[in-house]
């Protein structure tokens, strides 16, 4: 799937000033991963629903991702009420487990759905200026950036090459061939990317790249900022306060 399909929109989480969308989803982040109990993050998993409403995401892509989400998850769910961390066995060390896999359940997904609705609608520009608003180094900036925008350009080059195995007949068995084709495969995906990586520099440098990267949308606090930054530090306080209680 692609990282950029949640750009398109005009909602009012959409309108929201970047720096404070991307701030509201760390400071949110933390008491959801620091809780114990399952009151936050049933908490968050309806205010992340609520954000997802709002900022009116394609349900297929939202669905798209929760699903390959926990897919993963479902490999807890087999494993954790079978191996939970308490002493002994019985009907008390399953239940801890299945209490514990139904926490995991729901920060996850709660986590993916704020970090959806407030960081995924950001483009990917403003997403870098609003980073570095904040004080983050300019070079993690742009490997975060450059990660995002050609994650799915790679992508693209393997389907491409995937479609020209096909094309000559190839079908993966578990052989010494197919191992050897598949080898082929990441190392030529491995050459293309630093061609065209170079290509990407060089096509910078002409354009006068130093190191920063700028945008044409000028940042500034309006109140429905301020507004939903303070209602987002009213409700982490309290989860936080829930969580360490």
């Amino acid at each position: 799937m692609s990282c950029l399909g949640f750009l398109g929109g005009g909602s009012r989480v959409h309108r929201l000033d970047p720096r404070v969308r991307v701030a509201s989803a760390a400071l949110m982040s933390v008491p959801i991963a620091l809780s114990t109990g399952l009151a936050v993050p049933a908490m968050a998993l309806l205010a992340g629903l609520a954000l997802a409403s709002a900022a009116r995401l394609p349900e297929a892509a939202l669905l798209r991702r929760l699903g390959r989400l926990n897919l993963f998850v479902l490999f807890l769910w087999l494993v954790l009420p079978w191996s939970p961390p308490g002493p002994g066995a019985g009907p008390a060390p399953v239940e801890e487990g299945i209490l514990l896999a139904l926490a995991i359940t729901l920060k996850a997904n709660a986590i993916v759905l704020v970090f959806t609705a407030l960081v995924a609608t950001v483009a990917p520009a403003d997403l870098g200026h609003a980073l570095r608003s904040l004080g983050l180094p300019d070079k993690l900036v742009h490997v975060f950036l450059f990660a995002i925008r050609y994650t799915d350009v790679i992508h693209g080059e393997y389907e491409r090459l995937r479609c020209a195995m096909k094309a000559r007949a190839f079908l993966a068995k578990f052989n010494l061939h197919t191992l050897r084709t598949f080898g082929y495969l990441v190392g030529l995906l491995l050459v293309r990317s630093l061609d065209r990586a170079e290509r990407v520099l060089a096509a910078m440098k002409c354009r006068g790249f130093d190191g920063r990267f700028r945008t044409l949308h000028a940042f500034a606090m309006r109140p429905a900022d301020r507004v939903f930054l303070g209602a987002v530090l009213v409700a982490t306080g309290g989860w936080m306060w829930m969580a360490l209680a």
